[in-house]
């Protein structure tokens, strides 16, 4: 079984084959998910090789051939059931449709994070969620964004950019400031995609 990592350099690399009819370089795999260092995506190959997955051709710079996968897929999907209602009730209506679970978690340039701390809760992100960003390092205004401060403290908030070559972090919780800053100290390293949430179990 694969881990979450091994499948996006798969899918990046099933997606590059697809647009270029031929393999990246781990360079190109490096910078499609996000990553710096190519050591870290030559063991994603090596696990990717003896999972069955792939072959690294010996003496080549772009040495990656996929093997044909026919027992396993390698998209994951969930049935669409239909809607619930949240308020009113409404009428029961069965959906054939399924969600690309791969598509969303696992798309080249995603990462997880954790919430800690209830600044954006009107916006429904809570504490200890696990909040999908897509890497970025730029934004719109009025995107959720993971802003790095000075190098040094990340925090989640709405990007707003000022005509006075400063940029305003806004929070979603009115018991907590806007945060404005010079734009060379904010460097953007991520966009707020989605969240994971599990209730909790009953003991």
């Amino acid at each position: 079984m694969l881990t979450l990592a091994q499948h996006r350099v798969y899918r990046f690399i099933q997606q590059f084959v697809t647009q270029y009819n031929y393999s990246p370089t781990t360079s190109e795999i490096a910078a499609g998910i996000g990553i710096q260092s190519r050591g870290v995506v030559h063991r994603y190959l090596k696990a990717l090789e003896l999972a069955g997955y792939i072959d690294l051709v010996p003496h080549k710079k772009r040495n990656i051939h996929l093997r044909p996968r026919v027992a396993e897929k390698t998209e994951f999907s969930l049935p669409l059931l239909g809607r619930i209602a949240a308020g009113e009730p409404i009428e029961a209506i069965h959906d054939d449709e399924t969600v690309n679970v791969t598509e969303m978690f696992l798309t080249p340039g995603r990462y997880a994070l954790r919430v800690k701390g209830d600044s954006m809760i009107d916006e429904g992100i809570q504490d200890g969620d696990i909040i999908i960003c897509q890497h970025a390092n730029q934004a719109n205004n009025g995107q959720i964004v993971v802003a790095l401060i000075d190098q040094h403290e990340a925090t989640l908030k709405r990007l707003q950019t000022n005509n006075d070559a400063t940029v305003s972090l806004i929070p979603a919780n009115t018991n907590h400031r806007i945060q404005i800053y010079p734009s060379h100290r904010v460097t953007i390293q991520g966009i707020f995609i989605g969240l994971l949430r599990l209730s909790p179990q009953p003991v």
